[in-house]
């Protein structure tokens, strides 16, 4: 399958984030599983090779976005997959520090429905 795989993992603490993400993924036709902390995203990424492409949460308790993102990309099996950084704050240099950790595009909170399916379609041909 690889990058033609249109299976979305969102990780994200907050239940609404998650709800609204999987609203919008599913209704333009996109297979989404979730996990509420970056351990459980870890083990469904290492348990799912087909993932094609990760929404993941920067910001949550005991392991963060940008500890997971190092794990992921020091990983042979899940190095290539696309890392959708999600920040609730966007401050000055946010999506810098999210690219500069792995991350393959940076998006805010709220996030803007347009410009994630736009990147998910435009720059990662899913």
């Amino acid at each position: 399958m690889g990058s033609s795989s249109k299976k979305v993992l969102i990780i994200d603490d907050d239940t609404r984030n998650i709800y609204a993400l999987r609203m919008v993924l599913k209704a333009k036709g996109y297979d989404c599983i979730t996990a509420m902390d970056a351990q459980t995203g870890l083990q469904l990424l290492a348990d799912q090779p087909d993932i094609g492409m990760v929404l993941m949460d920067m910001m949550m308790p005991e392991m963060d976005g940008y500890e997971a993102l190092g794990r992921i990309r020091g990983d042979a099996r899940t190095a290539a997959i696309p890392v959708i950084a999600v920040t609730a704050q966007a401050m000055v240099g946010d999506r810098e520090k999210c690219l500069a950790a792995g991350a393959s595009e940076y998006v805010s909170k709220p996030i803007d429905q347009d410009i994630l399916l736009d990147i998910l379609k435009n720059k990662f041909n899913m």
